[in-house]
């Protein structure tokens, strides 16, 4: 599908709306039937697609509602492991808050991962692009201890590759032309990040006729994140990265670090982070703008998207869209300028 110049889009997930965050909870307690559930994530997919096409994204997605905490729900469909209880309990909720999972086994997700069902269904709703975006192997250690049959989190990865490089095949094979693989913070990991690259094309290794995409943030529970903010160390690796588009985020940190991508000469396209998700402050169309000039200081509009710094998830609705609206006529307005 043809993008305009400056495409804009959602990293992925989007803001809940009330109702549905009240109906989890009656799912929770066991008061919702198959066919009651199946109707609310319907439901609460469809608003989130909805929302997006007001806002005037030209790539959507199904706001990754069928989710829990961005990457939680993913371990309900891994087999393998055994949940441990949180190594924290008290306090605020944080990366030490999550649940804990043991390898009892190899790692397997014989009915995938959900990406393909996400897929299917926003497609079905929306003449628009649609983006679906899968954690990457080296985040989805993040919970899990090796256990049996693995002595670290480099065997972990690599079995994980395989299980979301089948995941993404699935995808392109459903139609899918644009897929991407949610990584924040290789440097937080891998003492080298030019592993962590070679274990992102080995999740993407054999996808064709889709455009692959690269997300590596700083992490985003509770709006904190998990790492360093800072690409200086991992950005001039990811020339290596198999990807069409690599994502980062630059609105929280007031556009530091943007000329890095020049210097770096990545040829990817750049998904830069103009909307700060992070923050409750209500971005105009034209700071959106401003940022998107910063941006084309170091990159060629061509080779520039328009996209938040990270998910919406710990996002309120009504601001969400607020932000939303601001970054496609921010990115109007730049279009409005390029075109002369």
């Amino acid at each position: 599908m043809e993008l305009p110049l400056i495409p804009t889009a959602t990293i992925g997930s989007y803001a809940l709306p009330g109702w549905y965050l009240t109906a989890l909870e009656h799912i929770g307690r066991g008061e919702y039937g198959e066919t009651d559930i199946k109707e609310a994530v319907e439901d609460a997919s469809a608003t989130a697609i909805s929302d997006q096409e007001r806002a005037g994204l030209d790539v959507v997605s199904d706001g990754e509602v069928r989710r829990h905490d961005f990457i939680m729900g993913f371990y309900q469909r891994l087999t393998g492991l055994r949940e441990t209880p949180p190594h924290r309990r008290l306090g605020p909720y944080l990366y030490d808050s999550t649940p804990v999972y043991e390898a009892t086994g190899p790692l397997a997700a014989p009915g995938g991962l959900g990406g393909v069902e996400e897929y299917q269904f926003a497609s079905s709703r929306t003449e628009r692009a649609v983006k679906v975006a899968i954690a990457g192997p080296l985040t989805l250690t993040n919970a899990i201890r090796a256990g049996e049959g693995y002595t670290g989190r480099e065997e972990l990865a690599a079995d994980l590759a395989g299980i979301v490089n089948a995941e993404l095949r699935a995808l392109v094979a459903a139609g899918c032309g644009f897929v991407q693989v949610d990584e924040p913070s290789y440097s937080a990991y891998w003492a080298d990040p030019a592993d962590g690259v070679r274990l992102f094309n080995e999740t993407v290794a054999g996808l064709e006729g889709a455009t692959v995409l690269l997300h590596v943030c700083f992490g985003n529970l509770r709006g904190r994140p998990q790492s360093a903010r800072s690409y200086e160390v991992i950005l001039p690796h990811l020339r290596d990265a198999r990807a069409d588009v690599i994502l980062l985020e630059f609105a929280n940190r007031e556009m530091s670090e943007i000329d890095l991508w020049a210097q770096a000469e990545l040829p990817q396209a750049l998904g830069a982070g103009v909307v700060d998700v992070k923050s409750f402050h209500r971005e105009r169309p034209e700071d959106v703008a401003g940022r998107l000039r910063a941006a084309l200081r170091q990159v060629p509009a061509d080779r520039l998207w328009a996209v938040p710094d990270c998910g919406f998830w710990e996002t309120p609705r009504w601001l969400a869209f607020a932000k939303l609206r601001a970054l496609a006529e921010g990115a109007r307005l730049v279009r409005q300028e390029l075109e002369g």
